[in-house]
């Protein structure tokens, strides 16, 4: 999740300005997490493995 749409429950300013000591350490910890955070790895491989039955699913219907 980005941080530049969250709202600050405690000042009511967007996250991504920082006015208060809760946005600032709620940006920080969200541009320390970084892209990865919102990937958990099962996921990932369950995605990949759904992909790879439909891949062969329809090479086995096209021969």
């Amino acid at each position: 999740m980005t941080y530049d749409r969250l709202v600050c429950a405690n000042c009511a300013a967007p996250v991504s300005e920082g006015r208060c000591p809760v946005c600032r350490a709620n940006r920080a910890r969200l541009q320390q997490e970084g892209f990865s955070s919102g990937l958990n790895p099962m996921a990932l491989i369950a995605l990949l493995a759904v992909l790879i039955a439909a891949v062969a699913l329809l090479a086995h219907q096209t021969v």
